[in-house]
């Protein structure tokens, strides 16, 4: 602050103003005037000098005032400066020079406590070695340079910094800061973020490397980033094309229902069809709310659905299957409830389909079975099925016998099932109930055949021996040891069939027999077949020996000894020679002595004939009755003798039949019109039971009427007089009943037996009946027919020919005739 001060000449003098004006006043004119001017000058120029100085003085406080108003403002602000500084701990370090000392400012023990201020910057002292690196750099280039940085910093105690650098007026300055809470948040919100952009960028890599497509849409609903999956599915070439042109994989109806969902902030998800490409797809679809719109993820599962439908299918197959089994399966669940049980489970305990269609507990199950004395006995039922109950538990099958009440004897086999996945609990038990009851009774008695079919064959007289595939000798009776004189030594040690055979040649007559027999056991053939074998032994002994393939490549070996069947069959062969030789000397001597007797009979018949016609001369009473005698006699004769040629010509297979439609009542009627006068000679009435419309069928005229005359004949022989025959006739579906009925004697057993006979006919059966009766069974068996007959003695004879309406289908009938069309 400058003072002024002005000195006053007459206060100097030390004289005031009122000590000096008498003086002047007295003085002389002009030289006071020209005092009193001086003086006024004086004091005028004082004055001027006193207004000048106030004003400059004026002017200097009003100047002062200034600069001490902007000193003060200065201050405030550099007051406010410091605080605002000082509220949060920094250090600010400046270079006023390139080469100059650092200036540095501020709370340097923020970083560097109790040192001195310079080891602020010996940043590897308190700093992260990464961040020490980066913040030097930063300061070099700041320095040289003038480009500014900002780095985020990590000391090595883990604070966090701020350092700014900038250039202020040609110099670099440098500012270290602490950054506070939110500071420290935001680095770490900025690590995060560039670590989530990378995340993000990885994230979008995969996701294009999967199959699945997936997408983002925005709020309106509108694409903006889909995988390359999706762009392969929709067939477009690269992601930007299908957010271009909004390109769908779904269709309107799924993605309006997927929106609305996502809209009121749920996850939608949902199975749909889609088209894809030309080829319809089974898509499961998940689309979720997200910040900005929505994503979405559809995953092909169209091959999942074929394999789900090829899996339900197999699962019904299996149970289908398992339902035929006769063996009882139920599945039991984790929750120890029936969810499956075929029809054997339910005929094994006898359980109504309504009550395990409830699916009952495997407890409740039991409970029942128990009740109803279905179970095996037990003393302790509830440690029973705790025990049974273990398997659901176990990871083991567990076997178990019941034996039941009722005789019957299961094996139980409880197995485990198998999780749905890895680390999943167990999913319940199935059981197996195998009903072996039949099983150990056909073990037992399965062995008691082996011990008695062992018993047998060391019984046998034959010779049994069975070499397996690779030719040796797995088993043999003592009857083969005896045949062939072998030893324990020779056939102990499965002995191969060549040993066997060249011990057994030694002893036959014909060595090369035995060659064969080897070559049927051990040959090479493609096709197994039986073979017999003859073989005569060196002491005269003669066996037959015959091979039979077994299904396990075996082949078994029998050996008859047929010495004593051999002189049988060679007396046989001999006396049945001798019999054929017989038989063909009879049927010829038949023929001839039937023919020799037919002509002197038709030349009986015939002048019988004329005499009785009275040709020759008038006939008295008892010679007409002779005559007639012996033309009935010498007829029935003829007759006998048909017979008995029929008779050979059936045996000899040289009857021939022939065919046609025959008139079942004009056939009964011819028969008839043949035995009228046998029947009014014995006083024999006859009774005719024939429809009128009972039409035709297919047969041998003439045979049908032999059998009917020769049934009739039978009858009328064995009726007395007075008595009654009956001939009937009826169409019973495809076939023709014939029946003759009378009231006689009855037949015999050996002739109902020879009627009734399948045996050939013989023409040495007998005379009369047995003749004819033969022929009726001929006859009716070469119609493919057959006979019914019934008899008691003293009561009558019933006796019914069943003939086909049809003819037979076959040419020979093998029984001694052949069939012909008419």
């Amino acid at each position: 602050m400058a003072a002024v001060c002005v000195a006053d000449p007459l206060r100097a003098q030390g004289a005031g103003p009122s000590a000096s004006l008498p003086e002047v006043g007295f003085a002389s004119g002009a030289h006071s005037i020209a005092v009193l001017a001086c003086f006024i000058g004086l004091v005028s120029a004082f004055a001027m000098a006193v207004v000048a100085l106030g004003r400059e003085r004026a002017k200097g406080q009003r100047a002062r005032s200034v600069l001490v108003g902007e000193l003060a403002e200065l201050r405030a602000r550099y007051d406010r400066y410091a605080t605002l500084i000082a509220a949060e701990p920094q250090i600010i370090v400046s270079w006023p020079s390139r080469r100059g000392d650092p200036v540095i400012e501020g709370d340097t023990d923020l970083v560097v406590p109790g040192q001195p201020a310079r080891r602020v910057l010996a940043f590897g002292a308190w700093l992260a070695p990464a961040h020490a690196q980066a913040l030097e750099s930063a300061l070099d280039a700041l320095k040289n340079g003038g480009e500014r940085f900002r780095l985020g910093l990590r000391s090595i105690d883990g604070r966090y910094f701020e350092a700014d650098g900038r250039a202020i007026s040609g110099q670099a300055v440098f500012r270290l800061r602490e950054t506070t809470v939110e500071r420290q948040e935001l680095t770490r919100a900025r690590e995060a973020l560039t670590s989530a952009r990378g995340d993000l960028s990885a994230l979008r890599t995969m996701l294009d490397a999967l199959a699945q497509p997936i997408w983002l849409r925005d709020r309106e609903g509108a694409l903006i980033w889909v995988n390359l999956a999706y762009a392969a599915a929709v067939g477009a070439s690269d992601a930007s094309e299908v957010v271009a042109r909004q390109i769908e994989i779904l269709n309107a109806d799924v993605r309006s229902s997927a929106r609305e969902t996502v809209t009121n902030g749920a996850i939608y998800a949902g199975r749909v069809k889609s088209l894809v490409r030309g080829v319809e797809l089974a898509l499961d679809v998940v689309e979720s709310p997200g910040g900005s719109g929505a994503a979405g993820m559809a995953t092909d599962i169209t091959a999942v659905e074929i394999a789900r439908e090829d899996l339900m299918r197999l699962k019904q197959a299996h149970a289908r299957t398992l339902d035929r089994l006769p063996t009882a399966v139920a599945i039991f669940g984790a929750d120890k409830r029936l969810v499956f049980h075929n029809a054997a489970y339910r005929k094994l305990w006898g359980l109504d389909e309504e009550v395990l269609a409830s699916a009952p507990s495997d407890s409740d199950i039991l409970e029942r079975l128990r009740n109803e004395r279905k179970l095996p006995e037990q003393a302790d039922f509830r440690k029973w099925k705790g025990e049974l109950f273990m398997a659901y538990r176990a990871a083991d099958p567990k076997d178990h016998w019941w034996y039941l009440p009722d005789g019957r004897t299961l094996h139980v086999v409880v197995t485990p099932n198998v999780p749905a996945r890895s680390g999943a609990p167990a999913g319940g038990v199935t059981y197996v109930f195998d009903d072996v009851t039949e099983r150990f009774s056909l073990e037992s008695r399965y062995n008691a055949l082996m011990r008695m079919q062992g018993e047998t064959l060391d019984s046998l007289r034959e010779g049994v021996a069975v070499f397996g595939s690779d030719g040796g000798l797995k088993l043999s009776n003592p009857a083969f040891s005896e045949l062939w004189k072998l030893d324990d030594d020779t056939i102990t040690g499965r002995p191969h069939v060549d040993v066997i055979a060249n011990h057994c040649a030694a002893l036959s007559a014909d060595t090369t027999v035995w060659a064969d027999i080897r070559m049927a056991v051990a040959g090479l053939y493609d096709k197994r077949t039986r073979r017999t074998f003859r073989v005569n032994r060196l002491d005269g002994a003669t066996l037959d020996c015959a091979t039979a393939p077994l299904p396990d490549g075996s082949t078994l070996l029998t050996f008859t000894d047929m010495t004593a069947s051999v002189s049988v069959e060679r007396a046989l062969t001999e006396r049945t020679e001798a019999l054929e030789a017989a038989s063909r000397i009879r049927d010829d001597f038949l023929r001839h002595v039937s023919f020799e007797l037919r002509l002197p009979l038709n030349s009986a018949i015939g002048f019988a004939q004329l005499l009785a016609e009275e040709t020759v001369g008038p006939l008295n009473s008892k010679q007409r009755e002779y005559a007639d005698h012996i033309k009935r006699s010498s007829e029935s004769l003829l007759t006998l003798i048909n017979d008995i040629l029929d008779l050979t010509i059936i045996d000899n297979g040289g009857l021939e039949m022939t065919f046609a439609d025959v008139d079942v009542a004009e056939a009964v009627a011819a028969a008839i019109r043949g035995i009228e006068d046998r029947l009014a000679e014995k006083d024999v009435r006859l009774r005719v039971e024939v429809p009128v419309d009972i039409g035709v069928f297919q047969a041998d005229a003439k045979r049908v009427r032999q059998v009917l005359y020769n049934l009739l004949s039978s009858a009328v022989g064995a009726s007395a007089g007075g008595s009654s025959i009956t001939v009937s006739a009826s169409r019973v579906g495809e076939f023709i009943h014939l029946a003759v009925i009378d009231s006689g004697n009855g037949l015999t057993e050996a002739q109902i037996e020879r009627l009734l006979s399948r045996e050939p006919a013989r023409a040495d059966v007998g005379l009369s009946v047995d003749v004819g009766l033969s022929l009726v069974r001929a006859f009716v068996a070469l119609h493919g027919g057959r006979i019914e007959a019934s008899s008691s003695p003293g009561e009558g004879t019933r006796v019914i020919c069943i003939f086909p309406v049809a003819r037979p289908e076959v040419d020979h009938d093998g029984r001694g005739g052949k069939v012909a069309a008419a």
